[in-house]
């Protein structure tokens, strides 16, 4: 009787990996083709992923044409390729999970907007979940709701302006550093990421760049961690079996960064116990702790999400707007002609005095410049999200439980929308704004460097402001040349990074 039953068992879970890993993935497959969303077929427990990481792996090891612009079949080689093939959307599989590539304006505003809720945001696994926790970035619901609002407090209006003098002082001790460098190379993408830094620190959080180190320190293994593991699929059950060395250092990773942003935290209470302050705070941290030791329930959130949302923030606030710095940098350096006439703006609102929060909005040369930096060097590579139910896309039927992805690098160089020189830095495209950007069309949803919709990102007017004030205050002083040193090598490293560096050098202007 016991082996009939171990038998029956046996045979149940065989039956139930056939399903998962075999049949369901070919029922799929063959209902997606049927409508014309064709791909790479699926291949068993791994899917495409070997085939992305050999593509991806023989694209890094190229370099870039400097005049083109086109990093997109460098940094995402197999969407390059696969676009071709099989045309504006198709089917890739991520082990035995089923992912359409959405690159058509129109279905991407379908999404985004997700009018009725179908499109989920997708549950973070493995690596990418000691990194987001269930913040804002993934929650949804009432959660969501809660947590968009205290972000909206913190980050904008009044609460905005606030940080510009905050900023001012980070950046005035990046130029301190710049002081000795005068025509010499440095390598300016680091100093972008010391500089976002010690902003976000001081803007979120009442901390420095010194206090808050070891945070970013932490954030980038795990960065990097998600890098290295991101198309590896292991079979079904063995990570319950054996954990890799990557799984037991990012344990370790995680906790360590959990007790860091709790000694935070801590801080600050004491401060208040103490009467060094009065309350929490009005930056990002004080609203989240405000909140923290609400009396209502449907009001407090938990220590947990607290440290969810400033991971968060601290990642996000960083690595984006060090992004764009450095990708404007090189195009400023190599496009002197629109360095001259951004700083010719710069020294017309502003003279050398401080920028101001009130300027910032006057700036239109500078604004179409970073509006191009973003569209040709997006630093957000795919905003994906979860079919929760069987819906309508556009002419197509999606089944429940796909995954949706959308590539901004990939709208941000259809030809059709920017033009056949959409591959080519022209910030001219800006001059009317964002909505008519190429050649009169709508093209609000075929520009996605902070995603869209609802749940577009809730620090893009911040890190804006924060690339407003650096580029003013270093075009009211130097003249910024590439290096011939420098090797145009963009890879994926979270966002979009140079993965040689960007070496200027820094001329008196």
């Amino acid at each position: 009787m016991i082996t009939f039953f171990f038998i029956i068992s046996i045979l149940v879970v065989l039956a139930r990996l056939i399903h998962k890993l075999w049949w369901k993935p070919l029922q799929i497959q063959k209902i997606l083709r049927s409508q014309g969303i064709k791909g790479p077929s699926y291949k068993l427990i791994h899917g495409n992923t070997k085939d992305i990481l050999k593509m991806r792996k023989e694209a890094i090891s190229s370099c870039d044409d400097l005049c083109s612009h086109d990093v997109f079949p460098r940094i995402l080689p197999h969407l390059n390729t696969w676009i071709k093939l099989y045309g504006s959307n198709f089917l890739i599989w991520m082990g035995d999970q089923p992912q359409i590539i959405v690159t058509e304006p129109e279905l991407a505003r379908e999404i985004l907007t997700n009018k009725d809720g179908i499109y989920k945001k997708c549950k973070p696994l493995n690596y990418v979940k000691r990194l987001l926790g269930d913040g804002l970035v993934v929650a949804e619901g009432e959660k969501w709701s809660k947590l968009r609002k205290l972000s909206n407090y913190a980050f904008h209006g009044d609460s905005l302006k606030d940080m510009v003098p905050a900023m001012v002082e980070s950046v005035d001790t990046m130029l301190e550093r710049f002081e000795g460098n005068v025509g010499k190379e440095i390598e300016i993408s680091k100093e972008f990421k010391l500089l976002t830094s010690d902003i976000i620190s001081k803007t979120a959080f009442g901390s420095t760049y010194v206090e808050g180190q070891d945070i970013f320190d932490m954030l980038m293994k795990l960065v990097v961690l998600i890098t290295r593991n991101a198309f590896k699929i292991r079979p079904f059950g063995l990570k319950r079996i054996w954990r890799s060395s990557d799984e037991i250092e990012a344990d370790r990773v995680e906790k360590s960064l959990r007790d860091s942003i709790v000694s935070l935290v801590r801080k600050r209470e004491d401060m208040v116990r103490t009467g060094q302050l009065e309350d929490f705070g009005n930056d990002f941290l004080g609203a989240l702790m405000k909140v923290n030791h609400e009396v209502d329930p449907k009001i407090r959130i938990s220590l947990d999400d607290i440290v969810d949302e400033c991971k968060v923030f601290f990642i996000a606030g960083h690595e984006t707007t060090s992004s764009l710095l450095s990708w404007t940098a090189l195009l400023l350096s190599i496009h002197e002609e629109w360095q001259e006439r951004a700083r010719d703006e710069v020294l017309h609102l502003f003279g050398m005095d401080k920028p101001t929060a009130q300027g910032l909005s006057r700036l239109k040369i500078l604004t179409m410049i970073l509006n191009e930096a973003l569209r040709l060097y997006s630093p957000v590579l795919a905003l994906t999200r979860k079919v929760g139910q069987e819906t309508r896309l556009g002419r197509y039927k999606i089944p429940a439980d796909v995954e949706v992805y959308i590539p901004p690098l990939a709208l941000h160089r259809n030809h059709e929308i920017w033009g056949r020189d959409a591959h080519l830095f022209k910030p001219e495209r800006f001059g009317d704004g964002v909505a008519k950007a190429a050649n009169g069309n709508p093209t609000a949803l075929a520009f996605l460097p902070f995603g869209a919709g609802p749940r577009a990102c809730v620090g893009l007017n911040f890190a804006g402001d924060e690339a407003k004030v650096a580029l003013i205050m270093i075009l009211q002083r130097y003249k910024l040349t590439l290096s011939p040193n420098y090797v145009h090598a963009p890879f994926q490293l979270l966002t979009v990074n140079p993965q040689h560096g960007i070496q200027i050098i820094l001329q008196s202007a």
